[in-house]
Formats: structure tokens, C-alpha cells, sequence
């Protein structure tokens, strides 16, 4: 499998090539050249197969340059812990991703791009240097899946004040390999600046640059595991799935497993007042807007970056586009009132991101469908805004407790190119 840029001026790569260089020289992102259902024998049978044995038949067609035993491998360690759906109310189900060891659902990504950069790195004479923006759990996964991963180094950007404490203690604590940048900015701006490195070519003649972001296809792709592990758990002729979407790579991934062939359904692309996409499905017109923080801080993202590969997706048809997505968005003050409603009339607990994925569809889903919204990560990681939203704190878990306990080693930066640039020359590339 080659992957070609979605600007189409940088040379198609093999799968190795891309994770590796995550970014195309032409500031487009690695689309794979041939997206076609699966076998007929894997579509029959999906459903009787383990997680591990589904994501390996998901990946072989695209992850080519990794043995298949050893892709196996790396598949059995990946999805290693449980990805549940449970029944909310009558009609809409939880795809409850947040099961994994930093308890979001960059866990899968992130976990198959390191292993993938550690079988690639391996022998290898020259240290990589991971650079992942963040907006709230991206860097807590990224940290993790890349801690004592031998030849790598990871730098994580973050917007200061504006990811949880949690999701910032989860970053900034493991030391080693791995460093925080605390940007004087918005996500958009800890994103811009990683682009920007990987776009400078004297930079990158000096040091070895990849990205943990959605941008990287090992990031990106393995989310649609999730979606094809979906349908093997629920029937339904009609079914919605709600994605609470920032940089749009969990949707995107899930259209990706609609086109290999499984019955994902259509898609509600949901969002906070970062509405970029549900307004571009109404007008056809691609129209971003500075970045508002608000209580789902984690799709606090104004240019979602897979953007054009939801355009790829459906080969740039807007019309096509309409058929299979619908947008929706909801307010801090309809995120605090749904939780609220959830709890007292289901006892169930949703994160402010799972929230306006559950909101959408109680207000959009039709008599005879099914919806199913993807719960992304703990409560707890969002305490503060949980007890606004029920008036009591939430009980600490054990791995939250803990967590909070240690000391955060960050950088602050600026988010001028040039500081950052100064930085990696001199810090993390010191020869």
C-alpha cells in the first residue's frame, strides 16, 4: 500500500516511509491510494472474531511494510483491554472508549503508532523525535504509549490553562523520554507550530521529526477498529453514530471502516462551539473561526487538521458528504444541563464530550433507528466541570488519585516558531 498527499505535490511514500515522516512535504496529510472493502470471508465472519483478530484483518491491508506475524503482535498488545457498549436508554447505546490504560480513545493510536515506530526504529542508528499538540488527551496517550521506548524522544505542546488538571498531570509527570511545552496559545497554535517544524527543511536535516497527532496515519487508522468492533456487537438496519470530534480523526476513521465494508451506519459529526464542520455541512463553506475554550476542551480546535481526509473520503462531493453526515453542536450551558438530565433519568455518566454525542442524538435520532455515541474518555478527568454539572463531586479513582500526587515538569513557550525552534535545536537535539 503507497499513501499520496491530499495536496497532491509531495511523492506518494510506502506505510513505513509515512509514519515515519507523518507529514507530506506540501503541508497535505498521507491518504492510502486504495481504500476498498475487506474480503467477503472477513465481512461474514467479523463478528465471531476477537478484537486483536479483527484489527489485524483492519490493518494488514494498509500496514504492508510490518510482518503479519509481528503486526499481529503489535494488534494483541494494542487491544489489550475491553471497549464495551452499554445500553443507555431505549435506542441509544455507549461505545465506552475510555477503558484503555490513560483512560481516553487516543489509547488504541497511540499505543500502534509507538509499537509501529518501535519495530521501524529498531537497529536503527538515529534517535526520532516525536513532536504531538495536544488539547487534552492526545499528550496523556501519547506520553504513555511512548514512555522507555528506546531511540524515541516525544515532545508534547499543550495550550496552558486549558486542558484539565488530570489530563495535564498525565502529560507532564513520567520525566525520561518524554517533555511537555506548556504554549502561551490555543490548540491551534501548539499544532501550527508543529507543522511548522515539520515544513522547515534545515530542521529536519539536523534531527529525525515525526508527529503522534491524528495527522500520522498509524494514529488515524487504527481508530476504525473501534467502529468494526461496534457492529459486531449490535444488529440494526438504521443506526447513527455520534462522534464528539475536535481534529476529526475518530470520525474520519469511522468513515474509513464504513468503506472496508462494515455497517457502520451514517454519522453525526458533534461538536462544542468550535462548529466549523456542522456549519460547513449547512453551507458548504469551510468557514473557521478563532478557537472558543469551553467545558469539552478537548475539541477545542477551530482548523480541524482530517478535514481533507473527510473530503477524500468522499472524493469531494458535498452532496455525498450530506448523505452519510449530519453536523450538531451544543453550548457549556447545554453540556452542564445534559449531564445533569443523563444522570437523574438513566444514571449514567457522561463526559462533556460524551454529552453532546448523547445530546445529538436524542434530539435528532428517528422512530425505528438506533444511536450509538462514543463516550471518548473518564469523567473524572473533567471533575471540576462534572460537579458543576451534578452539584457534588465526583469520588476519585484510585489512578486519578495517584496522578494528582505527582509533580508536573513543563517548559512554558510562546507560540513564535522561532523559541520553539531554538528549543529543539538546543534541547532536545543538543549535538
Amino acid at each position: 500500500m503507497n499513501y499520496f498527499s491530499t495536496n497532491r505535490k509531495a511523492p506518494n511514500a510506502g506505510f513505513k516511509e509515512a509514519v515515519i515522516n507523518s507529514l507530506p512535504s506540501d503541508n497535505g496529510l498521507y491518504f492510502p491510494e486504495q481504500v476498498a472493502p475487506l474480503s467477503e470471508k472477513v465481512l461474514a465472519n467479523f463478528r465471531s472474531m476477537s478484537l486483536p483478530e479483527l484489527g489485524f484483518e483492519m490493518m494488514k491491508p494498509f500496514a504492508t511494510d510490518i510482518p503479519g506475524e509481528e503486526l499481529k503482535l503489535i494488534l494483541e498488545d494494542v487491544l489489550s483491554f475491553e471497549i464495551p457498549l452499554k445500553q443507555v436508554e431505549e435506542d441509544i447505546y455507549s461505545l465506552e472508549l475510555f477503558h484503555g490504560p490513560t483512560y481516553a480513545f487516543k489509547d488504541v493510536g497511540a499505543r500502534f503508532l509507538a509499537r509501529c515506530l518501535g519495530y521501524f526504529s529498531e537497529g536503527a542508528k538515529e534517535e526520532v523525535t516525536i513532536l504531538v499538540a495536544t488539547s487534552g488527551d492526545t499528550g496523556g496517550a501519547v506520553a504513555n504509549g511512548f514512555y522507555g521506548v528506546e531511540g524515541v524522544k516525544v515532545v508534547i505542546l499543550y495550550p496552558s490553562g486549558k486542558v484539565s488538571d488530570l489530563q495535564e498531570k498525565q502529560l507532564t509527570t513520567l520525566g525520561g523520554n518524554i517533555s511537555a511545552l506548556e504554549v502561551d496559545g490555543d490548540f491551534d497554535d501548539c499544532q501550527s507550530l508543529v507543522k511548522q517544524a515539520f515544513l522547515d527543511e534545515d530542521l529536519n536535516k539536523q534531527m529525525k521529526l515525526t508527529s503522534a497527532n491524528s495527522i500520522n496515519i498509524a494514529r488515524w487508522m487504527p481508530q476504525s477498529i473501534y467502529y468494526a468492533w461496534m457492529c459486531s456487537q449490535i444488529a440494526a438496519d438504521d443506526l447513527v453514530v455520534a462522534v464528539p470530534s475536535g481534529n476529526y480523526g475518530n470520525i474520519t476513521a469511522g468513515m474509513l471502516a464504513r468503506r472496508l465494508g462494515f455497517p457502520v451506519g451514517n454519522f453525526m459529526a458533534c461538536s462544542n462551539a468550535n462548529d466549523v464542520v456542522p456549519r460547513y455541512l449547512k453551507t458548504c463553506q469551510y468557514d473557521p473561526k478563532p478557537t472558543i475554550a469551553t467545558y469539552a476542551n478537548a475539541m477545542d480546535v477551530s482548523k480541524p487538521s482530517n478535514f481533507p481526509r473527510m473530503l477524500e473520503l468522499y472524493n469531494h462531493s458535498y452532496d455525498s458528504l450530506k448523505k452519510e453526515v449530519t453536523g450538531f453542536s451544543l453550548t457549556d450551558a447545554e453540556i452542564l444541563e445534559t449531564i445533569a438530565q443523563c444522570k437523574e433519568a438513566t444514571g449514567y455518566l457522561l463526559d462533556p464530550h460524551g454529552a453532546i454525542g448523547y445530546a445529538g442524538l436524542k434530539q435528532q435520532l428517528k422512530p425505528g433507528q438506533k444511536g450509538i455515541f462514543m463516550e471518548t474518555a473518564h469523567p473524572i478527568k473533567f471533575a471540576p466541570t462534572m460537579a458543576k454539572a451534578l452539584g457534588e463531586e465526583l469520588t476519585m479513582p484510585d489512578f486519578a488519585s495517584d496522578l494528582m500526587t505527582r509533580q508536573k515538569e513543563t517548559k512554558k513557550m510562546g507560540k513564535g516558531y522561532e523559541g520553539f525552534r531554538d528549543y529543539l535545536i538546543c534541547v532536545e537535539n543538543p549535538s
